[in-house]
């Protein structure tokens, strides 16, 4: 696990594979403890895979999204609370690069690949709570409350939000240790249990305007425009690691029942019905898989293109990215409460804690409304018109 940042030999997916095959052997424990994941996320510091998506000059690996999105899966597929804040780590280096330039993030990015910062989350721009007041020229205060910030607690740097006197957004990176940041620990939902998705309180913290993402700032330009496209298309790779999860404790169950009293064969795997409901979820998950990775060429063709990128080319990308999250969404939801139809009444028991798959896909496909991708998707379709950017399109 402790594999060199620059070695020609890390292969990133095989280590998510290694840590995720670790992960299972308490995911099911942990999520009925909830709190936070400290051993799971030092696995990962150690591993070398916060520094994945940090490019090489900055000593990081340069990976494609396709490898950091399938590290993301892979992980998920066990324990989707840790892919959470594993996947939001890679969100928030992507925020800096597409929000600031590299004279601004270089000391950040070369710090977390030499030091294996893990990042977390306190910007959510729907809550408005927290103010940001310009006390001089190179000086603001942040004061107020943040809620769902995922991966806030045992973090190492923090992308934090503010909005100021005249409603603009500013958009801050900054230690997490610094002076009046704290955290309540209020998170108790019924999933994603273990993401630390609470309450965070800036008690007049200074921040500088060094640390303020303010060229181009966010949303500003159809490449900035990008970030809130790789956050769904990280939902996505969750929800789909989440169905793969389920379906993969499902068909080992099978393997070793006995098919029903009624039933003309002995052997559940020889069931017909059985059969057909296992077709169905590998057809969802087929479809998903190919929709998913469509999306992810398409973030990486978008990604290449970069300052170039045009408003219609960005369109082009939030349309893939909303078709597999409809697809992503509707499948982890059905895959994950019918494996009960083939594994029986006794895969129900609290011991197994096999709710979990659905309890957390439930969770998190309410991020934002899926009815939403669905109007995105139909006026694309109807009028040819592409959704506007946005922090949720």
């Amino acid at each position: 696990m402790n594999a060199p940042l620059h070695s020609s030999e890390f292969n990133a997916i095989q280590t998510a594979e290694q840590l995720a095959e670790q992960f299972a052997q308490t995911a099911a424990e942990r999520d009925k403890k909830g709190g936070n994941p400290k051993f799971e996320r030092d696995l990962i510091r150690q591993s070398g895979l916060l520094a994945l998506s940090i490019p090489e000059q900055y000593g990081g690996q340069g990976a494609n999204w396709d490898t950091i999105f399938q590290t993301i899966r892979a992980i998920a597929r066990v324990d989707s609370s840790v892919a959470h804040v594993y996947g939001f780590h890679h969100l928030l280096i992507a925020t800096v690069q597409l929000f600031a330039q590299p004279e601004q993030y270089k000391k950040w990015f070369e710090d977390t690949a030499k030091n294996n910062l893990f990042w977390g989350n306190t910007l959510n721009p729907l809550d408005r709570r927290t103010t940001a007041q310009q006390i001089s020229e190179n000086e603001f205060i942040f004061h107020g409350d943040k809620s769902f910030c995922s991966g806030s607690i045992d973090s190492d740097i923090l992308l934090c939000s503010g909005y100021d006197s005249a409603s603009k957004l500013l958009i801050g990176v900054i230690p997490t240790q610094r002076d009046g940041v704290s955290f309540l620990g209020d998170w108790n939902n019924m999933g994603q249990r273990q993401t630390d998705s609470g309450t965070s309180h800036f008690e007049q913290v200074k921040i500088y305007k060094d640390e303020l993402l303010l060229n181009p700032g966010p949303l500003s330009t159809p490449y900035s425009g990008l970030r809130p496209l790789i956050a769904q298309l990280i939902f996505v790779n969750l929800f789909l690691g989440v169905a793969e999860g389920a379906f993969t404790v499902a068909k080992e169950t099978v393997r070793q029942q006995k098919a029903w009293s009624s039933s003309l064969v002995d052997q559940a795997v020889n069931d017909p019905y059985t059969q057909k409901h296992f077709a169905e979820f590998y057809v969802q998950l087929e479809s998903v898989r190919l929709l998913t990775q469509k999306a992810i060429e398409t973030i990486q063709w978008a990604w290449n293109i970069g300052e170039n990128l045009t408003a219609e080319q960005r369109g082009k990308v939030s349309i893939a990215i909303a078709t597999a999250k409809i697809a992503a969404t509707n499948s982890s939801l059905f895959i994950t409460q019918n494996i009960f139809q083939v594994m029986g009444a006794r895969a129900t028991t609290a011991k197994l804690n096999l709710d979990r798959f659905w309890r957390n896909v439930r969770t998190q496909t309410l991020h934002d409304p899926i009815d939403y991708k669905y109007q995105e998707v139909g006026e694309w379709i109807l009028t040819e018109q592409v959704p506007k950017p946005s922090f949720y399109s």
